[in-house]
């Protein structure tokens, strides 16, 4: 009898951990080689855990609703294998094999890493994640809101998480040493060793405390006037706000606009639709066309196809287009268009429709909405004429295009001026100012606006 560890799958670059949504499987229940043994999410996509190995679940380590960090084991399983051979000696497909090296760990050693450390009192090193970005759970972030402790206090509470990450057990020791007022600081003039940073804390005004006799307080719940609807956002939605205000907290946004004549694209498109259709098996929206045209640029101007790491700018050269979709309920995921740059037009048009239909029937893959480095969001699907789109992390630029209109324009030729009806739609981008300056983010933008403007009518399918 041997017994293989279950560890919360690697999901991408950006994800640290995953909420379990569901088991599937309860102690004691035999469990076949691929069986979906619990349902996870995170702040991209839901998706399916299957088992490793073949045999019972003998342990289940985590409940609904916990987040987990990624590589934690989260159940075990009992198997008659004593070796790298199942029943009868027969040896293991080395496929088969080599996918179950990447998720399972010997129990032992599964043990040895989830080792508990001890709280690290001030002085201690902050490591920032590998893509510079300090990850907070949304427990430690309700946490800091409840106790009033800012973005700027919080980056500089020491971390014995995973790469440096606050926990639970990290936040409430250091609100309680700052209620005690015995949470110290190295402070100026002492001395500190050459390898501890020195981490300066807000002073914080303690207020007198109460008298022995007096009652402790209680929250008072929050009182709404006037006639209204409280409505409990639901988990994804709290994931998206998450993510939203640390990309604002990152990133310095600066936002450029520019509009494009697509009289040329959209007739074009209009042309050959049907015959498209008829012989594709599936319809060519614009969506395709404008990812065509980013790719172009993005090949002229690479250092828009990048991230940040701490002092670092990596540019990344494979080109993942990330396209934000609309789900029914409400919110957006993004899926990812891997390698973009080498598919045609009609490789980008099935990529780009059939994510889409997974995305709006809840069949996006974990690996669907990973690895994106630059993002292409269409407020004109829902009559917006522009907008100003927040960076998806850890990218450094987010694209939108606006609805396309007919507007009187004037158009210049060497014979003089006309004024004529025109398909107009204007462009924006957001970008990571910290590395893209607005010469940079303008001339891309513009750029693109160029590309599409340009967009030859007499083209072939």
């Amino acid at each position: 009898m041997a017994v293989v560890d279950l560890v919360m799958p690697k999901l991408g670059e950006s994800i640290m951990e995953a909420t379990i949504l569901r088991w599937h499987k309860k102690p004691g229940d035999p469990i076949k080689m691929d069986e979906t043994v619990l349902d996870i999410a995170t702040d991209k996509v839901d998706s399916e855990v299957p088992s490793t190995a073949e045999g019972v679940l003998s342990e289940v380590l985590f409940k609904e609703n916990d987040v987990v960090p990624i590589g934690a084991v989260i159940a075990r399983i009992k198997t008659e294998a004593l070796s790298n051979s199942p029943r009868g000696g027969e040896p293991i497909p080395q496929s088969s094999l080599n996918q179950t090296t990447q998720t399972i760990a010997v129990s032992s050693t599964s043990e040895v890493a989830a080792e508990e450390i001890p709280y690290q009192p001030a002085g201690a090193k902050v490591p920032a994640s590998s893509n510079g970005i300090r990850f907070y759970s949304p427990l430690v972030l309700n946490i800091a809101a409840q106790e009033g402790i800012s973005m700027t206090e919080l980056e500089k509470i020491p971390g014995t998480g995973n790469e440096g990450r606050v926990t639970k057990k990290d936040i409430l020791q250091y609100v309680s040493s700052r209620k005690g007022g015995g949470f110290k600081v190295e402070g100026v003039g002492q001395k500190v060793q050459e390898e501890v940073m020195v981490i300066p804390m807000q002073k914080v005004e303690q207020p007198a405390p109460a008298p022995a006799t007096a009652p402790a307080p209680s929250m008072a719940p929050t009182v709404y006037s006037g006639n209204v609807e409280i409505i409990e956002m639901d988990r994804m939605r709290k994931l998206i706000a998450d993510h939203m205000v640390r990309s604002k907290a990152t990133s310095p946004h600066v936002t450029s606009f520019t509009e494009a004549d697509v009289t040329n694209l959209v007739q074009w498109r209009d042309k050959v639709k049907k015959d498209f259709e008829k012989r594709e098996g599936t319809k060519i929206t614009f969506t395709p066309l404008f990812i065509e045209a980013i790719v172009r640029c993005i090949k002229k101007y690479p250092l828009i196809n990048s991230s940040v790491d701490g002092d670092k700018i990596i540019v990344k050269k494979d080109i993942n287009i990330g396209m934000a979709t609309a789900l029914p309920s409400g919110n957006l995921i993004v899926p990812v268009i891997k390698n973009a740059d080498q598919l045609n037009l009609v490789g980008l048009t099935k990529q780009v429709n059939n994510l889409a239909d997974a995305a709006r029937n809840g069949k996006l893959k974990a690996d669907d909405t990973t690895g994106g480095t630059f993002t292409l969001t269409n407020v004109g699907t829902f009559g917006s004429l522009m907008g100003t789109p927040i960076i998806s992390q850890p990218q450094v630029a987010i694209l939108a295009v606006g609805a396309i209109k007919k507007r009187p324009v004037v158009i210049e030729t060497p014979a003089g001026d006309s004024i004529a009806i025109r398909h107009m739609m204007y462009l924006s981008m957001s970008y990571d100012h910290r590395i893209i300056d607005g010469s940079l983010g303008a001339t891309f933008l513009t750029a693109v606006a160029n590309e599409l403007q340009n967009f030859n009518a007499d083209r072939d399918l």
